[in-house]
């Protein structure tokens, strides 16, 4: 097995099933310390991930295409919790988001830069991109309708199993980091641990106290958190290298303009390094900013459901 990445939660590998049913299958090992080194909560999350992809995969409405596939797992002797998922991709956004503003770069170096096939570039790009972008809300939709929150969706914890833009056809996102998913069964709100506990927080600090307005709030904050991946797919893979991360975004979304879509349009159409992502945004008459204003809007209760997200005339494609 070779060492593969970090995750927000633990240690990744490689490897392959070598007995068994699954014999030949390749997988990916998601590796949590030790008692030693990771405590409780790292038994904590390793517990949450497995048991949330048990009870989602034991669904009788079928297991989702748009979530990664458990397929088994193990404790060592000193105490490392091990997770297997079905490999299905080696890249996440935040690597096919590095690759491809990396290539626009260097495109703009070369003499021969021809912007006409730039042009045919950033049409399948756009296209790529929503098609990600369905795959994404439709895990969330998944996840919601069987009452489940991610917690921890971002540019990390969505695994693509091409991020070639001309194979977009084929293209599958598949959620995973599950660790801090949170159970909104309303009989099971009021049992919720510790991995929650900064969720309910949030919810009071909203206004939201009863078992009702603690589900909608948290529902309303994994869109949040999908708003804030949209914004991330709008704006990296259209800008060159160095001109825009996660952070950067963030900020500008959070604490420069409060949340204000418009305002946010009317400064980055005043640079040039950002005209791809406006005009991707600008689709529809303006139909991606509008979406992303719902999304992040400030009040939790006026945003959509993963559901309305995923019927949005730029999320269907009709923008194209």
């Amino acid at each position: 097995m070779l060492e593969k990445a970090m995750s927000k939660s633990g240690r990744l590998y490689e490897g392959r099933v070598s007995r068994g049913p699954l014999t030949g299958t390749p997988v990916t090992f998601k590796v949590y310390p030790g008692r030693r080194a990771g405590g409780v909560v790292a038994d904590a999350l390793a517990a949450n991930e497995l048991n949330t992809h048990l009870f989602l995969q034991s669904s009788s409405k079928g297991i989702a295409q748009h979530l990664a596939l458990l397929v088994g797992g193990f404790e060592t002797t000193t105490g490392e919790q091990w997770l297997a998922f079905r490999d299905d991709g080696k890249y996440s956004v935040a690597d096919y988001a590095k690759i491809v503003s990396e290539r626009l770069s260097k495109s703009r170096e070369v003499s021969s830069w021809n912007p006409f096939e730039q042009g045919v570039t950033i049409k399948r790009r756009q296209s790529f991109i929503i098609k990600l972008l369905q795959g994404v809300m439709k895990g969330v939709a998944y996840l919601h309708d069987h009452d489940r929150l991610h917690q921890s969706l971002g540019p990390f914890s969505v695994v693509l199993n091409t991020i070639s833009e001309k194979e977009g056809s084929y293209l599958i996102p598949r959620l995973r980091d599950l660790a801090f998913s949170v159970n909104v069964r309303y009989k099971e709100l009021d049992d919720s641990g510790q991995l929650s506990e900064g969720l309910w927080r949030r919810a009071s600090g909203a206004g939201a106290f009863t078992q009702m307005e603690k589900r909608a709030f948290g529902i309303a904050d994994d869109i949040y958190e999908a708003g804030l991946l949209f914004a991330y797919l709008a704006f990296v893979p259209f800008c060159e290298a160095g001109v825009m991360d996660s952070l950067s975004l963030q900020r500008l979304l959070e604490n420069t303009f409060q949340l204000d879509l418009e305002a946010t349009r009317e400064y980055c159409l005043a640079d040039d390094r950002l005209v791809n992502a406006v005009e991707f945004l600008d689709l529809g008459d303006g139909a991606g900013w509008e979406l992303l204003q719902t999304m992040l809007n400030a009040d939790f209760r006026k945003r959509p459901t993963a559901e309305a997200v995923l019927n949005h005339r730029f999320m269907t494609g009709a923008v194209l």
